[in-house]
């Protein structure tokens, strides 16, 4: 029986106050709800290791990753980070960067593989930014080329806000194709200029969304044959998310996930999902949206 590959580590959750916007459990609140379900043996679930400082210098800056792992931030820079600052947010920072570039080797093998975590799009090269510590997108794409897995990355985020930081870390690398889908006008507020950008007006309901998607992947197929794909399936697309401001059904974002699957499994080529942004002050709602990626990837097994 073929399985999903999947990435996870029990160290991902970060302490969190309940008032934060950022749900400091969501990633073991996902675990646990696809462990509860019945596809889950038809999951075969790995975990990261640290991400060395090799290949997190093709990322990230020295000083930068020094201050992470001494916890030396400046009050500046955790401002911008936005989040409570603990040892367990410096470990995890380091797992979970490794998670998608895990992901990624095994969805080379496979064809296809979910990480629990990843999707830290704002983070720069220096700095971290909007929840995000080290960019787990960014670090997987670089690496995966200087380690000659693939010659060329596209990555695809569909996360509302756009991935600023991955589009600073790789606009001088021209094998790595970053194509953002996202709010007009949601965070950041200061856009960057990626490969490809594609802003959504807010409030669109699925029937604009779902069309942007299409015409998007069509562009994608006429300009580029990318060795893998990285997809930032966050679900803060949703109409209730808790920092989306899109009007978008849950069966939107499955018709989301499937068509960029299908797309891309139809080609024959290997796909990377991370779960992304979404927030939500019901955690298991929260975990049954962010499942939504896992239950569509295990549609192209």
């Amino acid at each position: 029986m073929n399985k999903l590959n999947i990435t996870y580590h029990p160290d991902y959750d970060i302490p969190v106050s309940p008032k934060h916007r950022f749900v400091g459990t969501k990633f073991s609140d996902l675990f646990y709800y696809l462990k509860g379900q019945k596809f889950f043996s038809k999951c075969n679930v790995t975990n990261p290791q640290n991400a060395p400082k090799e290949r997190l210098l093709r990322a990230h800056s020295s000083i930068y990753i020094d201050k992470i792992h001494e916890n030396k931030l400046s009050d500046s820079e955790l401002r911008k980070i936005n989040l409570p600052w603990s040892q367990r947010l410096s470990d995890r920072s380091f797992l979970a960067i490794e998670g998608t570039y895990q992901a990624a080797k095994l969805s080379l093998e496979y064809g296809i593989a979910c990480h629990v975590g990843g999707g830290t799009h704002h983070a720069h090269r220096e700095y971290g930014f909007g929840f995000c510590v080290f960019n787990d997108l960014a670090y997987t794409a670089l690496n995966l080329i200087e380690e000659n897995y693939v010659k060329s990355v596209l990555i695809l985020d569909a996360d509302v806000h756009q991935g600023d930081g991955t589009i600073d870390i790789c606009q001088k690398h021209p094998s790595i194709y970053t194509c953002s889908i996202h709010s007009e006008s949601n965070f950041p507020f200061e856009k960057k200029q990626g490969w490809l950008d594609v802003s959504i007006p807010a409030r669109s309901s699925d029937e604009y969304y779902l069309s942007q998607i299409i015409q998007t992947l069509k562009e994608i197929d006429n300009r580029i044959s990318p060795d893998i794909v990285l997809y930032d399936g966050g679900v803060d697309i949703f109409k209730d998310d808790g920092l989306g401001n899109l009007n978008i059904s849950r069966e939107g974002i499955i018709q989301r996930d499937r068509i960029i699957l299908e797309n891309f499994r139809k080609k024959r080529v290997p796909v990377t999902t991370v779960i992304g942004g979404g927030y939500s002050v019901d955690k298991s709602e929260l975990a049954s949206r962010h499942a939504i990626i896992f239950e569509v990837a295990l549609e192209m097994i």
